[in-house]
């Protein structure tokens, strides 16, 4: 089997590659608490009084976007926003593996 087929089998499988996933275990009413409401108001409160802290206190300080209307992807041309989407995952996985930085993959419609 080639490539493109066993890509396409493990994205059938895992419905792409990337997923969202806490650094915070959330196992108590107090982790709740904490990673929500009432305490993340304390951050917020923290960022409004000096939006400089937003890199320190939220995930703004390691992540990327990687954005696409899909009109060259690779070596396929136009293909579109929709059907850019797994090359986008895919360099969202790159980021992540080689650098540690969380990308976002964002394929606009416009």
């Amino acid at each position: 089997m080639d490539y493109g087929e066993r890509s396409l089998i493990i994205h059938e499988q895992l419905r792409g590659k990337i997923a969202v996933s806490s650094k915070l275990p959330i196992d108590s009413q107090d982790d709740l608490s904490i990673a929500y409401t009432p305490g993340v108001a304390r951050p917020c409160e923290v960022i409004a009084e000096n939006p400089d802290r937003a890199r320190d206190l939220t995930m703004k300080g390691n992540s990327v976007a990687v954005v696409s209307d899909g009109s060259s992807v690779l070596g396929l041309g136009n293909i579109g926003p929709l059907a850019a989407i797994p090359v986008m995952e895919g360099k969202a996985v790159l980021f992540k593996q080689y650098a540690n930085i969380d990308a976002w993959p964002i394929c606009v419609d416009t």
